[in-house]
């Protein structure tokens, strides 16, 4: 699990003037970024294509590597919503917008989500938008048999990284769910999506085929939203994360106890956009994802802070509940130890 032997933290000023200089991005820098993951996917793309509707079925092996581009194409539109992707809100919002039509997310409606995440992120008080659902063992058991049935199916790997990454983006992200009466803004977001995501279906089909467009655009888009909810889920759901509420809360000690740096080979951390980096984003989601190495490299006390490799993370698919009495996560078996013990 993870390496807890963090350094001393700093004052949250200290950490946002330390960090001042790694938040100005460069706008060639972007435009490149953008391009050199935008031009390989859409060939991939009409390649796949193409084979598939010559027959080729094997062609379809092209998705895996265009579902790849299409989660850094994600991660683009994320750092577009914490207006690090440009200097120009409206370069960012604009674009944003165009990468979720790709990305089957409506840009304002997940920005104002993500927004919520950020600023709650670790908080006990005010769970329940943009985070996974996660339960202290108190309430698991304080739950109705049913409900407790319902939180297992929710936390079961076959339903959060099966079923639930296809429901999420193919499904719930049709409609602003969660901020149903938030203004008009989250619908204009998602209604708006969801237009111009039929009019690129439309226009890929008549040029491709029906049988084409669905094999190909279904598995990338079913393998880059599995690989997205994976990641998401590993960022904040392991043993030694942190949960707290009232004042005790405080966004500095969230941000670098409650986020793990997701330590991954060089290639995966290139198409994940250094997203596994993410103590660091949430300490200053300011900061453009090109950057967040350099921080690293800047701060070595930062390196070995929540780290998490590859191997290391498969093992918190079983983490699913906060112990308050131990201060971690644990799973379904820990908890009924623990009450047994009690």
């Amino acid at each position: 699990m993870p390496n807890t032997d963090c350094p001393p933290k700093e004052k949250p000023r200290s950490w946002n003037a330390s960090l001042a200089r790694y938040r100005e991005p460069s706008t060639a820098r972007s435009v490149f970024e953008i391009l050199a993951s935008l031009l390989p996917f859409a060939a991939l793309w009409a390649a796949a294509a193409v084979l598939t509707a010559n027959g080729q079925w094997w062609g379809l092996i092209l998705t895996v590597p265009a579902a790849g581009l299409l989660v850094r194409l994600f991660m683009l539109q994320h750092d577009c919503g914490h207006g690090s992707l440009f200097s120009r809100r409206g370069l960012n919002d604009w674009t944003g917008r165009a990468l979720g039509v790709l990305t089957f997310t409506p840009y304002d409606y997940w920005r104002r989500t993500h927004a919520i995440h950020h600023a709650s992120t670790g908080n006990l008080d005010q769970r329940g938008i943009g985070d996974v659902d996660t339960l202290t063992v108190r309430e698991y058991q304080a739950l109705p048999r049913a409900g407790r049935l319902r939180y297992r199916l929710y936390r079961h790997p076959l339903v959060m990284f099966g079923l639930g990454p296809a429901w999420l983006f193919v499904c719930q992200y049709r409609l602003p769910v969660g901020l149903m009466r938030g203004g008009l803004e989250p619908w204009v977001s998602t209604l708006a999506t969801n237009f111009c995501i039929a009019g690129m279906a439309a226009l890929l089909i008549w040029a491709a085929g029906p049988v084409p467009f669905l094999m190909v655009q279904g598995l990338i888009i079913l393998i880059a939203a599995t690989v997205g909810v994976w990641l998401f889920y590993v960022q904040h759901q392991f043993e030694d994360t942190h949960w707290s509420k009232g004042r005790e809360w405080n966004y500095t000690t969230a941000a670098l106890e409650g986020s793990s740096h997701y330590d991954l080979p060089p290639v995966l951390q290139w198409f994940t956009g250094n997203i596994g980096i993410h103590h660091v984003h949430h300490l200053s989601s300011k900061i453009p994802f090109y950057r967040l190495t350099e921080v690293m490299r800047d701060f070595p006390e930062l390196r070995d802070m929540n780290r998490i490799t590859l191997r290391q993370s498969l093992g918190c698919v079983k983490l699913v509940l906060w112990d308050e009495d131990t201060r971690r996560l644990v799973s379904f078996r820990q908890a009924r130890a623990g009450s047994a013990a009690a």
